[in-house]
């Protein structure tokens, strides 16, 4: 996943094995006052921040992009799982047949590299459905 960097009062870096603060100067809370006094005070416009910045991202994806990911996700956990019964000597049998449900029905995207990539996990799974299955 991708992060937002120089957002809130510090950032760590690993340096030569080490962790070490940062502080970023990018965003203060000025000292005194309320928020001296009361340090949850200090936090609560970062905390605001964050969850405004969750809330516009939840909504700007279409519920088909967010319904097509999930099962681009679900499609790569079922070749997880194949991958896994294969290498282990496992029961691939159960591993098959859940991928073969979700390479059954794909939904559509709405936003083409997302469509894009969904069509080439599908493809992927479809691949190793066929080798599978003479």
């Amino acid at each position: 996943m991708t992060g937002i960097e120089a957002v809130g009062g510090s950032r760590f870096a690993r340096s030569s094995g080490r962790t070490a603060a940062r502080t970023s100067t990018a965003f203060a809370v000025p000292e005194g006052g309320a928020a001296a006094s009361n340090g949850v005070a200090r936090v609560a416009p970062t905390a605001a921040l964050a969850s405004m910045l969750a809330l516009q991202e939840m909504g700007g994806e279409a519920p088909e992009d967010r319904e097509a990911r999930r099962h681009g996700h679900d499609l790569l956990d079922a070749l997880a799982a194949l991958q896994r019964a294969v290498l282990t000597g496992g029961d691939d049998a159960a591993a098959l047949e859940r991928l073969a449900d979700l390479a059954a029905t794909v939904p559509q995207a709405a936003d083409t590299p997302l469509a894009a990539m969904v069509s080439a996990i599908a493809v992927r799974a479809k691949v190793e459905l066929a080798r599978r299955r003479l």
